[in-house]
């Protein structure tokens, strides 16, 4: 999604919980109202599983999908809804006409500077206009400190920056409230993960996202270490049900920002 990922990204892994990840961007969708004239930004646009939902809501309007992995984009060329795709880096991304909607679902957590990012966003919408952002806020949980504590622990003299640490909720109300009509929210999702005969299947959730700067940090033959590290972590703070599955609670905040 951005130019801070060593690797692309791989549409395939990520796909393997298309419909856990599809509810908070429909959840995202629904809180959007009314816009003005003008087109759509699906920014961050991935493989672009939410370009359908956004042209049934909005209608005869232009779909622009934006991301930064080719990858991910030669997916989202294949979905029929989309007037335009752009390869950009998100965090450096204009846009060439004035949208009525920037809707970005799970892609500015991976950017930092938030507090001069969202103000740029939102500068490029008309009065009416809507920034609509959805992100996990999962990071003080065991499922991804477990993978910042697997590396230290078996790599202690090496670093790991992630620029991922979004702002709390009151941080995104003061800077956001002074400039709009601004709706926000948290939500805990409840994933039924199911069982895998290859790991601990909060593993296989948050192997293709959050653990991945940890993972490319770690050469092929250290990554078997790193994995077999973080399950243990895994097997502790998700005990496994008797199917082998794990009832999952997973965090993500939610803001709309109408454009007064």
């Amino acid at each position: 999604m951005t130019s801070e990922m060593t690797q692309d990204w791989n549409p395939g892994t990520y796909q393997r919980f298309r419909g856990l990840r599809l509810q908070p961007a429909l959840d995202l969708l629904a809180a959007v109202g009314e816009l003005p004239n003008g087109s759509l930004v699906d920014l961050g646009c991935g493989t672009g599983v939410v370009g359908p939902e956004l042209a049934a809501k909005f209608p005869r309007r232009l779909i622009v999908g934006v991301d930064g992995s080719p990858a991910m984009l030669s997916q989202a060329a294949r979905v029929p809804c989309y007037g335009a795709l752009q390869e950009a880096d998100i965090a450096q991304w204009r846009p060439d006409e004035t949208p009525a909607l920037i809707y970005s679902n799970a892609a500015l957590q991976w950017l930092d500077a938030h507090d001069t990012l969202l103000p740029r966003l939102i500068g490029y919408l008309p009065a009416g206009g809507v920034l609509a952002v959805q992100m996990p806020n999962q990071t003080l949980a065991p499922s991804h400190q477990g993978w910042r504590s697997a590396f230290e622990g078996l790599h202690a003299a090496r670093s790991v920056e992630r620029s991922s640490e979004i702002l709390t909720p009151a941080a995104y109300f003061d800077l956001l409230s002074p400039l709009g009509e601004l709706r926000l929210w948290q939500t805990d999702y409840f994933q039924h993960l199911e069982a895998s005969e290859t790991g601990h299947p909060v593993r296989h959730f948050t192997q293709s996202t959050y653990a991945r700067p940890f993972l490319d940090a770690v050469s092929q033959d250290e990554t078997p270490e790193l994995i077999a590290a973080y399950e243990d972590a895994m097997a502790k703070a998700y005990p496994l049900r008797s199917d082998g599955s794990v009832v999952f609670a997973f965090r993500r905040l939610f803001f709309t920002l109408r454009l007064w």
